[in-house]
């Protein structure tokens, strides 16, 4: 079954759910004019990784910032998969979900390899899922859980029968970070190689762009580089790099799984 899958790789304003969220219901509606039948967006896209604002402020999934992404999803008729800070009772969680065309939100993730300067915001996952759609069965997991030490997650997602995995990012570096000198991405490369030559796997990641404001990696800024592999190894696109590197990419897959 051939499928086309956007890479929203959007700016996200620390701290501004309002205006982040207005800009993720666009890159669906592009991403649904443009043929799409999955978008991926970005990692915390509400509020920005590790921000503090988050605090108390979060809403629940479901709730009012996932209610936003469902009624842009049922619009643009496709499946969207975003990452949103989550809260849960008297906790917050780094939490990703995959919306059906429908609106049905078929599957949530919480991040379980969260890096440990963010374990005074976020609290950590403790399980991973599939979800079993009319394109396949698709995977769900958020950045750093494709470490290369935690790839075992990747492992069982693939054991579970999963071909496609899907992953909002937030890809930072130093603000000074020169990437004609030091081109940014081995470390996706390498990891996201090994996943796919060894699961059989097509992996796509999807990062936002912009500075980091507040919270413990501030004065760094997100840089995209939205990364997708195929099976076998092969990169199949890769995004901009820059703070302002918007875009929104689409990857064809011919003949999935």
């Amino acid at each position: 079954m051939p499928i086309r899958i956007g890479m929203a790789q959007m700016l996200v304003e620390g701290g501004n759910p309002e205006a982040n969220l207005v800009r993720a219901a666009g890159m669906i509606a592009d991403a649904g004019k443009q043929g799409c039948d999955i978008v991926v967006l970005p990692e915390c896209l509400n509020y920005g990784w590790t921000h503090p604002s988050a605090r108390g402020a979060a809403p629940s999934i479901p709730g009012s910032h996932c209610d936003a992404l469902v009624e842009a999803t049922r619009s643009a008729n496709l499946w969207t998969i975003a990452g949103l800070v989550e809260a849960a009772g008297d906790q917050l969680y780094n939490a990703a979900v995959m919306i059906s065309p429908q609106g049905e939100i078929v599957l949530k993730h919480r991040k379980i390899n969260e890096l440990e300067i963010a374990h005074d915001l976020y609290s950590l996952g403790t399980s991973v899922g599939v979800a079993e759609t009319p394109l396949g069965t698709l995977g769900l997991n958020i950045c750093a859980d494709n470490f290369a030490e935690s790839l075992d997650l990747a492992g069982a997602i693939s054991v579970m029968g999963a071909k496609l995995l899907l992953s909002p990012c937030a890809w930072a570096v130093d603000g000074d970070h020169d990437n004609e000198a030091n081109p940014y991405g081995q470390r996706w490369l390498d990891s996201y190689g090994r996943l796919s030559r060894e699961r059989g796997m097509t992996v796509i990641g999807v990062s936002n762009v912009g500075w980091l404001d507040a919270g413990p990696w501030k004065g760094r800024k997100c840089i995209g580089r939205s990364l997708a592999m195929g099976p076998d190894g092969k990169v199949l696109a890769r995004g901009p790099y820059g703070v302002d590197a918007e875009a929104l990419l689409t990857v064809d897959l011919p003949d999935f799984p």
